[in-house]
């Protein structure tokens, strides 16, 4: 049992599953909510130690948003009772528009949520009926300010390029409409063609790369333009003190600890992997046992490896000792293109290194 400094829980439950969603989750159906509730609390338990203390919190999804008050008071007040959640530095809480109310967002403020992220995707009414999305444009802007007005809460938005039937000035327009709203975050991803997902059976010509480009180009231009600083490949803050630091953490190769079916963490050189299965996630640990999964031991030279992959994704870079000598060579032509940095001991990628980013690891690693 170690201490963890960051949490994530996993929340898997959505009022529709979207069609191009990879992650562990399903309908409530069925599920005894109460019962998955204590699950949770039960497995914070096994996992950590009495009073343990962490720095940041992240409850994602599936829908968070989606807990009703009783059950959330309940998981809150459940983990409390074994944690000391009184100087979080972050926690964010991830919703999507149109699935909460005020009540609820004066709820998150009274617990202690810091920041949500919305999971707007488009602005686009077509669009987002392709993406499965219950929520309309302008429940968008209505989400934003009543996360401001009734809990002051930082802001993220999550955005999607990529998606079938949008074209470069729909995704500047979505842009543009994010910018408007002045959240203090924006995370902007390409649509990534996940197997098992209704979206690969549907989807036979993916993006192209050039269209990736442009798109990824154009969010890099207006948003910087706005004052977002892009410190990682796929995620912009208003300043410094925006940045997720939950991600931030994970980008970093810090341990975490996963709380939640289908959950995974890392700690002390060892990463699990809960099983996908809400149903004997609840049973296991109503029997005092840590829910089904895996467990992999991981080597100095895997440890190795991700640290460069992760570290390269961010404006902070890696340090130049994670690199083999052999590669050095590399890395100087790599910065005699434009595609990286050298400084104090450092590398870093150039906006431009950040569209080769996998390349570029696969080069020095």
């Amino acid at each position: 049992m170690q201490a963890a400094e960051h949490i994530y829980i996993h929340i898997p439950f959505c009022h529709r599953v979207c069609p191009y969603c990879a992650f562990f989750k399903h309908t409530p159906g069925a599920t005894n909510m109460r019962g998955f509730v204590e699950a949770v609390v039960a497995e914070a338990k096994l996992r950590l130690p009495k009073g343990a203390a962490p720095r940041t919190l992240y409850f994602g999804g599936g829908t968070p948003s989606m807990l009703s008050p009783t059950h959330l008071r309940l998981l809150v007040d459940g983990l409390r009772s074994h944690l000391d959640l009184d100087h979080l530095e972050e926690w964010s809480f991830e919703a999507n528009p149109a699935t909460f109310t005020r009540t609820k967002v004066r709820q998150w403020h009274a617990l202690g949520i810091t920041r949500v992220s919305l999971g707007a995707q488009s602005f686009n009414p077509l669009i987002l009926k392709t993406l499965g999305r219950e929520h309309k444009p302008e429940d968008i802007a209505a989400s934003v300010n009543m996360l401001r007005e009734e809990g002051g809460m930082r802001v993220n938005i999550d955005l999607m390029f990529c998606l079938p039937g949008l074209s470069l000035h729909d995704w500047r327009q979505t842009l543009e409409q994010t910018v408007a709203l002045q959240p203090d975050h924006v995370s902007t991803y390409s649509l990534t063609i996940e197997p098992g997902t209704p979206f690969a059976a549907s989807i036979t010509v993916p993006p192209t790369e050039e269209e990736e480009v442009r798109s990824y180009s154009l969010a890099h231009e207006l948003l910087t333009s706005a004052g977002y600083r892009h410190y990682e490949i796929s995620n912009y803050a208003i300043n410094d003190r925006e940045r997720s630091l939950h991600n931030l953490s994970c980008w970093r190769g810090e341990d975490y600890t996963g709380l939640g079916p289908g959950a995974c963490g890392t700690v002390c050189g060892v990463r699990y992997e809960n099983a996908h299965d809400t149903t004997r996630y609840i049973a296991s640990l109503a029997q005092g046992q840590l829910p089904p999964g895996s467990v992999e031991q991981l080597s100095p030279e895997q440890r190795r490896t991700e640290l460069i992959a992760l570290g390269l994704r961010t404006d902070e870079g890696i340090a130049l000792s994670l690199v083999p000598p052999a590669r050095h060579d590399v890395i100087r032509s790599l910065a005699d293109e434009g595609l990286c940095t050298l400084s104090g001991g450092r590398l870093i990628l150039s906006p431009r290194g950040f569209l080769l980013a996998d390349e570029i690891v696969l080069q020095i690693i």
